[in-house]
């Protein structure tokens, strides 16, 4: 995964990025169970292409849900991986499941 994904390892840290970034945020929510190991780990490669294509234009974080749960529960994640675009904290788009790259960029490209 790129570097430029930020992977906050409590709701406080994540809070911290999401107020500190002056662009957009796509938060990216991962999980550790079974079911959703192999397609987080294939969206880990595809948010560090995101945020190597999106450089000074959006702040990539890769949240676990396990260690940021209030983030979970105020953006209603349900199930992983799901994605949240913020603008200044505020959700205004969500998705959910594996996407390819094509797809994740066409997803911000609509609200960046």
């Amino acid at each position: 995964m790129a570097n430029r994904v930020h992977r906050p390892r409590e709701d406080a840290e994540f809070n911290f990025i999401v107020g500190m970034s002056e662009v957009p945020v796509l938060a990216y929510f991962t999980g550790t169970w079974p079911k959703a190991l192999e397609p987080c780990r294939v969206m880990d490669l595809v948010v560090g292409g995101i945020a190597d294509d999106y450089t000074g234009r959006l702040t990539a974080v890769r949240a676990d849900i396990t260690r940021c749960p209030a983030a979970t529960e105020r953006y209603g994640i349900t199930g992983a991986p799901s994605y949240v675009l913020l603008k200044e904290g505020e959700a205004v788009a969500h998705g959910t499941g594996p996407m390819t790259i094509a797809e994740v960029g066409k997803f911000l490209d609509g609200h960046l």
